[in-house]
């Protein structure tokens, strides 16, 4: 990836910000479900809660860590595939940075086809142009 412009990084750093409190947010939403589930005992809930945490830590190091403008269009990619960044807040980047940003999310979400099965085993899966 290449580095995005000064006016996109620092739009970027702000909505980094807000992503993350988006994800910390919805992590603790799931932590306070889990915490008041009565069926379940104070050990079940606690270990559910540590499993979750684990998971979420697991999810959150692609999506956060390496704050850089050379991986800021990658995160920005994350950030919206998790729902944690609005299309309007997309908007607030250069029109170049958006436009890449749609054609990367419009090829990682374009669905697989198995275009040749050979045998159960050995299906040939490929991303089909529009």
């Amino acid at each position: 990836m290449h580095d995005i412009k000064e006016s996109d990084w620092k739009v970027f750093k702000r909505l980094r910000e807000l992503a993350l409190e988006r994800f910390c947010e919805r992590i603790l939403g799931e932590i306070a479900g889990i915490s008041s589930d009565g069926a379940k005992s104070n050990h079940e809930r606690y270990l559910a809660i540590y499993r979750l945490v684990r998971e979420r830590n697991k999810e959150i190091e692609p999506i956060f860590d390496h704050l850089r403008r050379s991986t800021a269009v990658q995160q920005i990619c994350s950030f919206r595939f998790h729902d944690l960044m609005t299309e309007e807040e997309l908007r607030q980047f250069s029109p170049e940075l958006v436009d890449s940003v749609e054609r990367i999310l419009k090829i990682y979400n374009k669905p697989i086809e198995v275009v040749h099965e050979e045998d159960d085993d050995d299906a040939v899966l490929e991303r089909r142009p529009d």
